[in-house]
């Protein structure tokens, strides 16, 4: 590599740099800092202390939240992954090229609009009066409490996530060598043991990418567990707020928000290894 071959790289690398360093890192960083401040009357001082370690991790109800936000986020994942492999392959396998891209476009529409006013009014279709229980109640059944429940919850994940996670799918399955498939059918395959030994193989990186998206974003969300979820139990992102309404106590916030940020990274490190496994 010639020096002026690197300078062009560095060069051109430098603006996602700057703006990661600005954005991300230093942010980060700083957070970090605040998690050995000191919160003396209502005032945080500059120290550097364990104290707020030791009793947010000490904490019972931290754990309680922490192992919740976890489960609702891997189960998000994993349903929405579920739900959106027969759109995608749909849309991979059984539509023309323009019926697709109208498709993906109708998927990223529900992005144009707030998540909040998603939620909202996904409070009106599951409220106890509301249209789902409407229709139970017209063949006998209900009504049913929907809302402030893990269910609600997860609603709500589902509807921040799916669009993404089908999308993700889509674009791996689109991208599989046709070939592939017409040889295993070739050599004698059933179409069950073709998706199992040829098209989940080929797609697995677009499966798994979305399925870390639908986790980070659930993982993080506070919409879906306060306003259709009920906030009680509280997950780690209602706790942070609980905990900054509690004394100012914005430096214990800052260690919850480490310990999401930590959990993230090294699960996502985990997935994408798994995902890009065997493709150098």
């Amino acid at each position: 590599m010639t020096e002026r071959t690197s300078v062009y790289r560095i060069f051109w690398r430098l603006p996602l740099i700057l703006w990661q360093g600005a954005f991300f890192v230093v942010p980060v960083a700083f957070l970090a800092v605040m998690t050995f401040w000191l919160v003396k009357n209502y005032r945080m001082e500059p120290d550097f202390i364990l104290t707020n370690w030791e009793k947010t991790l000490g904490r019972g109800v931290f754990w309680d939240a922490y192992w919740l936000t976890l489960w609702r986020a891997a189960l998000a994942a994993v349903i929405a992954t579920a739900i959106a492999f027969p759109a995608a392959y749909t849309l991979a396998f059984r539509m023309s090229e323009r019926t697709r891209r109208f498709a993906l476009f109708c998927l990223i529409v529900p992005f144009f609009t707030s998540f909040l006013v998603r939620a909202y009014a996904w409070q009106v279709i599951l409220a106890e009066g509301g249209p789902v229980n409407a229709v139970l109640g017209s063949i006998g059944l209900g009504p049913y409490v929907m809302l402030n429940s893990g269910f609600g919850a997860m609603v709500g994940y589902l509807t921040l996530v799916l669009p993404l996670v089908v999308i993700f799918q889509t674009w791996g399955l689109s991208a599989i060598d046709r070939n592939l498939i017409e040889a295993a059918w070739n050599l004698g395959a059933t179409p069950l043991r073709t998706l199992v030994r040829v098209i989940l193989p080929a797609a697995r990186t677009g499966i798994f990418v979305g399925a870390i998206f639908a986790f980070i974003l659930t993982f993080g969300d506070f919409v879906s567990p306060f306003y259709l979820g009920g906030s009680k139990p509280p997950t780690l992102s209602i706790l942070i707020i609980d905990t900054t309404k509690s004394g100012q106590q914005w430096p214990r916030a800052a260690v919850v928000s480490m310990m999401m940020i930590l959990t993230l990274f090294l699960t996502s490190a985990a997935a994408l290894r798994i995902a890009y496994r065997g493709r150098g």
